[in-house]
């Protein structure tokens, strides 16, 4: 396993018009250049992965390389350093595309074996005209390619063209057409999208769900008080087969109700030993798992969390920060709000503390 990743994400994307670069807005709940990232590293296909970059960031098991001030300039940066890591080929990758599938990995590397050159495309459905001096030429859309990334090459190829090439490229297959040499081109993906311009976040097709949840416990003396997966020095903790943790319960049972998959009693029964005192964080992880095997990803969460006392405004930093982590979530997405009841029923007498959620879920087809 001789093959390295590497995924070109220094651009400067000009054309989506944002203060934020593109490779690094948040797509699908997490930066666009970490699904590139993730579904290299899922499909076991690669000896290395490097990203290539002009921002400082630290992902384990990726090599971060610093960029150039053009595409050739970034893609060749990385060849350079592979130069003497016995790296047999190489699949070069646009950030702006994070809907490619692990099977069109594996289908272009199929495709190497006889190939040194192998590169995906799509044909148009439009009708296609090409501007030629004073001259409007109609083209045979079948024969026009467009197309798109991942492309695999041999590296000691690649690197020897790279390394001499002076002229302006668009990809790294223009070099290979430039020298004459071949270029085996198979069908690509449709879904394979290239995020350009914002309007292109909008072309998938999306499914959104909405969960709601609640849960109540009683204050009791002598049991630790968990909150959103924080402990709160407080007199009482909250009363319950687990941990108690009203916050975690409650988002729970709003993302399986998005899920459509019961609640968190049928999940976790009380009369189960196993279950007991356990931690709520323990009771969320498979949820989680479950959501981002199944390509769903949250859109945004709404927390009310009733009780007199402890004051939520002075832990709701340290709470978000907790959900952000439990979730893989950025924490602008979550909400978190205190409500009393004005001294009223077992709540307003400090007895109890309870939580209702809605949450918001996706998923891209």
């Amino acid at each position: 396993m001789n093959n390295c990743f590497i995924l070109l994400a220094a651009g400067k994307g000009k054309r989506f018009n944002s203060k934020e670069k593109k490779q690094f807005i948040n797509y699908k709940n997490k930066p666009l250049f970490m699904h590139s990232i993730e579904k290299a590293k899922e499909s076991k296909l690669f000896k290395k992965v490097i990203l290539v970059a002009n921002k400082q960031i630290r992902i384990p098991g990726v090599t971060v390389i610093k960029g150039g001030r053009e595409r050739a300039d970034s893609s060749f940066n990385a060849l350079k350093y592979l130069k003497n890591k016995n790296i047999k080929n190489v699949f070069i990758h646009d950030a702006a595309r994070p809907d490619f599938s692990i099977r069109l990995l594996k289908k272009i590397k199929k495709n190497l074996n006889n190939n040194k050159a192998v590169v995906p495309y799509i044909n148009t459905n439009n009708s296609t005209k090409y501007a030629y001096k004073n001259r409007i030429i109609n083209l045979i859309r079948e024969k026009v390619y467009l197309t798109q990334t991942p492309q695999c090459f041999d590296f000691k190829t690649l690197y020897n063209l790279s390394k001499n090439n002076k002229d302006f490229i668009p990809d790294e297959s223009a070099l290979f057409l430039n020298n004459n040499k071949k270029v085996k081109f198979i069908k690509g993906e449709e879904s394979n999208i290239k995020i350009t311009k914002k309007i292109d976040l909008k072309k998938s097709e999306i499914k959104t769900f909405y969960g709601i949840g609640f849960d109540i416990h009683k204050l009791v003396k002598k049991r630790s008080l968990y909150l959103g997966g924080v402990k709160i020095p407080f007199h009482s903790g909250l009363e319950g087969h687990s941990d108690g943790d009203v916050i975690l319960h409650c988002i729970i049972d709003a993302l399986l109700g998005a899920l459509r998959k019961k609640d968190i009693g049928s999940l976790y029964p009380n009369n189960k030993t196993k279950f007991k005192n356990i931690r709520s964080p323990k009771l969320l992880k498979p949820i989680i798992f479950d959501l981002e095997n199944d390509k769903y990803y949250i859109n945004n969460i709404d927390i009310n969390l009733i009780c007199e006392k402890p004051k939520v405004s002075k832990y709701r930093n340290k709470i978000l920060n907790s959900l952000s982590r439990l979730m893989n979530i950025n924490k602008n997405i979550i909400n978190l709000k205190g409500k009393t009841v004005e001294k009223l029923g077992i709540i307003g007498k400090e007895n109890a503390i309870a939580c209702e959620s809605i949450v918001s879920i996706s998923k891209y087809e």
